[in-house]
């Protein structure tokens, strides 16, 4: 699938060409723009069960299918918010664990699911305990808030990440929940509270700016109603 990735940065532009009969995936209300050949559905990928999974992991209930039906054509497609994209080469031999909101768009051939978190990982990592999980061969477009920074761990190398940083790993990665510092109380009153702590090897895809922390900040400045 040739695609290409326009103005990398905060407001960046996935360009896909599809030849004929091509077809590929896409978050629901990604497509910026496509060429009058391409054909757009809302399709239920793994049907009613798979499509209440992916809303249950913070993602819409049906995908966009773009077919190029009738000869070649491109598509543009573009996620919600600013930020970066990244596009991800599954050869199938592993699966990606993507949080919720980071999946744009993908092959066809790719199956995108839920996977379930353990007790501690969905309840403190900030990502709830279902997180989305892309397996099968075939190219993923992740999407972020701010930009794209991937850290490639060595053998035995660790590394803590802010949980609201934190985009995708692949799923033989694991990780553990751990206080930021020596101590609860000041791991709380740094700001941080609960880190997740990634040991290599495999590479951390990690975003540099914090959507929680942006709409804490906005908050400030929204009028509230008084009580009369």
């Amino acid at each position: 699938m040739k695609h290409k990735i326009l103005y990398p940065g905060a407001y960046a532009l996935l360009e896909v060409e599809l030849g004929q009969g091509e077809t590929m995936k896409a978050e629901s209300d990604a497509m910026v723009s496509m060429s009058d050949t391409v054909d757009v559905e809302g399709k239920m990928d793994g049907g009613i069960i798979g499509g209440i999974s992916r809303v249950l992991a913070g993602e819409k209930f049906f995908f966009q299918t773009l077919t190029a039906s009738r000869g070649s054509g491109k598509v543009y497609l573009a996620p919600s918010t600013p930020g970066e994209i990244i596009d991800v080469e599954l050869d199938g031999s592993y699966n990606l664990v993507v949080q919720k909101d980071g999946f744009l768009a993908g092959s066809s051939g790719l199956n995108i699911s839920t996977q379930t978190q353990n007790l501690a990982q969905g309840f403190l990592s900030g990502e709830g305990f279902f997180v989305v999980k892309v397996s099968g061969k075939g190219v993923v477009f992740i999407n972020t808030y701010g930009s794209i920074h991937v850290f490639d761990l060595q053998p035995g190398e660790e590394i803590v990440v802010d949980n609201s940083h934190l985009v995708a790993w692949p799923d033989y990665m694991n990780y553990t929940m751990d206080k930021a510092s020596k101590g609860w109380v000041s791991s709380f009153t740094s700001g941080e509270g609960v880190v997740c702590r990634f040991k290599g090897p495999g590479p951390v895809i990690i975003q540099t700016r914090n959507p929680k922390g942006f709409g804490s900040w906005i908050k400030r400045f929204i009028p509230t109603r008084s009580n009369s």
